[in-house]
């Protein structure tokens, strides 16, 4: 997994490359604690190259959500591809989270 990061005004976009799974959580999760530390309030996950997530994955962006709620931020995720958009459905996550389909409206809700 590589995660690019991409400032736009105050908003912090991350295109994550690749997998997220067991082996790749805790990298995610290291990344966004810098965020946090750093109080990044308006965060997008770009999910364009994202091939694969496990349940380990989705309960790193469970968690991420929680903890950007708890300063007061929000975190909205795009540009899903059906594969794991399907994965959030069968988990209602979709529900949970905001997700939009492409990073132009994402960034048009903050």
């Amino acid at each position: 997994m590589k995660i690019a990061q991409e400032n736009k005004n105050d908003v912090v976009i991350c295109k994550i490359d690749g997998e997220i799974n067991i082996s790749t959580s805790p990298e995610l999760r290291k990344f966004f604690d810098n965020l946090v530390q750093n109080k990044t309030k308006k965060i997008i996950l770009d999910f364009t190259s994202l091939s694969y997530i496990d349940s380990s994955g989705l309960a790193t962006l469970i968690e991420l959500l929680q903890r950007i709620k708890k300063i007061d931020g929000k975190f909205y995720i795009c540009n899903m591809s059906d594969k794991i958009k399907n994965i959030f459905e069968i988990t209602k996550l979709h529900k949970l989270f905001e997700v939009f389909e492409n990073q132009e409206l994402a960034l048009n809700k903050f």
